[in-house]
């Protein structure tokens, strides 16, 4: 058996590479990036790049984009860098080798218009840690915590920039704490639920740099139909 998978998006007009045994994306990164499409400016940044999932899709969404995506491990960044060139998007996406501790504008030639993050969501005493080392960075907070995302995001986006994020309920507080220590004010939460009848373990946030306070709650994102199919706008998400 082959150590690798592809899978394809968009009726196969985005192919990705992955790691059969290692980390691989999962549906709240192409939530994630669908909801990061409403908000495009010219420069955008995803820290914690993976395969390069986030990056091909908002590119393949807005041709004008110009992406960076940061992925500290990496085998993983060497992945989503081939994924780039398989996909022709080398001169719209670049990916950096970098811990996003370190980062600074000057390697996105400026400050960006939005960065988007889907973070480890469990802090290091949280519960097991997967033995994968790739799948124990996604999923806890190994090499980045919850502060260090908002520090970077206040630290590379441009004022009014927007900072969108996936994260789970139990850990809300903490995400909307850290967004204002770093000068990012919360400006929208939606709820993200399984189904219309199970409640959500995970919202979409969003906030503004240097912006004034004021947030909304958005209706709820619902995934599945009672019937386990995907629901509208869950179908939406991977059409062309």
């Amino acid at each position: 058996m082959t150590p690798w998978t592809t899978d394809t998006f968009f009726n196969g007009r985005i192919r990705l590479i992955q790691e059969r045994a290692g980390y691989r994306y999962s549906i709240d990164a192409v939530i994630l990036a669908d909801y990061a499409s409403r908000f495009q400016g010219q420069r955008v940044l995803d820290l914690g790049a993976g395969c390069g999932i986030i990056p091909l899709i908002l590119a393949y969404r807005n041709p004008a984009v110009q992406i960076f995506g940061v992925e500290v491990q990496n085998a993983l960044a060497r992945l989503a860098a081939e994924n780039v060139k398989a996909n022709g998007m080398q001169a719209r996406i670049v990916i950096l080798h970098d811990d996003m501790k370190r980062l600074h504008t000057g390697l996105t030639g400026g400050p960006v218009d939005q960065v988007v993050v889907n973070p480890p969501f469990y802090r290091v005493e949280g519960g097991r840690i997967n033995p994968n080392r790739q799948r124990a960075v996604a999923r806890h907070e190994l090499e980045a915590r919850i502060g260090d995302v908002a520090d970077t995001a206040g630290r590379m986006l441009r004022p009014g920039g927007r900072l969108s994020i996936i994260y789970t309920v139990d850990r809300l507080c903490d995400l909307l704490s850290e967004m204002r220590r770093a000068g990012i004010e919360p400006k929208e939460i939606q709820p993200i639920q399984p189904a219309q009848d199970i409640l959500p373990k995970l919202v979409l946030a969003s906030g503004i740099k240097g912006a004034r306070a004021g947030l909304r709650l958005l209706a709820p994102l619902v995934l599945h139909t009672p019937d386990g199919a995907y629901s509208e706008a869950a179908a939406r998400m991977f059409l062309a």
